[in-house]
């Protein structure tokens, strides 16, 4: 009952900001910004559209691009019906979505998760992908302490249980030194401390997507490993040189050396979440990715 409290009030206090897709039994929350050459963000594990507008990606991109961010299954305010959630699924949904939305052709940008999502678009729609900027991403796998300690929530019925019991306590108590370590060596800015709905990670629904994607991880980037070298298109790859939460050298500077028409971008002193320390950089790299892409 607590936790159902607490989950009513996040939602008062940080209702929808978008509008609403159905594709396939999935409503998808999205927003829309701006005018030009579509440009998709696809958002990391544990986010949501937020993690884009707070660091103002979106309001700065939209001044030249047609902006469209959508929440991942069960993260924000989108549904996450049962099924096998990998980036191929997401792939799939995201181009049937953004075909509802009049999109035939559209520039890339994923961050962390996000950009298994992405690459699995390329990879399945080449056509419809013009041009891929990757951020802080996880491509190759390797053993990570942390998949086996926020995936229990995904076990069927013990999972469950804890959703809607213990893990929202775990997950609040723990929340802080989460962020704290995704921006390592960097300090948390104050507008994502002031302006992040933090509180909608914490609901049952969101805890349940996290961890599923944090299971799903590792098995994704061994199916998805085999077919990089399909990858033609324009590739930019960006990422902190002091990132905590990936191996920069094992995961994107393998890449850049597997892929050798991408470029590759490490910013010194710089941690996970680029697009909050470094927008600049970031948008940037986009902008360029169109100059490269234009057809």
């Amino acid at each position: 009952m607590y936790n159902r409290r607490q989950t009513q009030e996040a939602e008062r206090r940080n209702p929808p900001i978008g509008k609403f897709l159905n594709v396939d039994g999935v409503r998808l929350h999205y927003i829309e910004r701006g005018h030009g050459d579509p440009l998709v963000l696809i958002h990391g594990n544990g986010t949501m559209v937020q993690d884009f507008t707070v660091s103002g990606l979106v309001d700065r991109l939209a001044e030249r691009y047609r902006v469209i961010v959508i929440d991942r299954p069960g993260y924000g305010y989108s549904s996450r019906p049962r099924q096998l959630w990998t980036p191929r699924a997401h792939a799939t949904l995201f181009q049937k979505a953004l075909g509802q939305l009049g999109v035939e052709r559209a520039m890339i940008y994923g961050h962390s998760w996000g950009t298994l999502v992405a690459v699995a678009l390329a990879l399945e729609f080449p056509s419809f992908v013009r041009g891929l900027v990757l951020g802080s991403g996880y491509y190759y796998p390797t053993l990570r302490a942390d998949t086996f300690l926020l995936s229990p929530p995904a076990i069927p019925v013990i999972g469950d249980a804890m959703r809607y019991t213990i893990s929202p306590l775990l997950a609040r108590a723990m929340l802080p030194g989460m962020i704290k370590r995704v921006f390592q060596p960097a300090a948390v800015p104050e507008r994502f401390e002031r302006r992040f709905p933090k509180a909608l990670m914490l609901r049952p629904l969101q805890l349940r997507a996290a961890a599923e994607d944090a299971a799903l991880m590792v098995p994704s980037v061994m199916e998805l490993e085999r077919h990089y070298r399909e990858l033609t298109l324009p590739v930019t790859i960006i990422t902190g040189a002091d990132d905590q939460i990936v191996d920069v050298g094992r995961q994107s500077g393998r890449l850049h050396r597997e892929l050798p028409h991408s470029e590759l971008t490490a910013l010194p002193g710089l941690g996970h979440m680029i697009h909050h320390l470094a927008p600049d950089a970031v948008i940037r790299e986009i902008d360029r990715l169109a100059q490269k892409s234009k057809v």
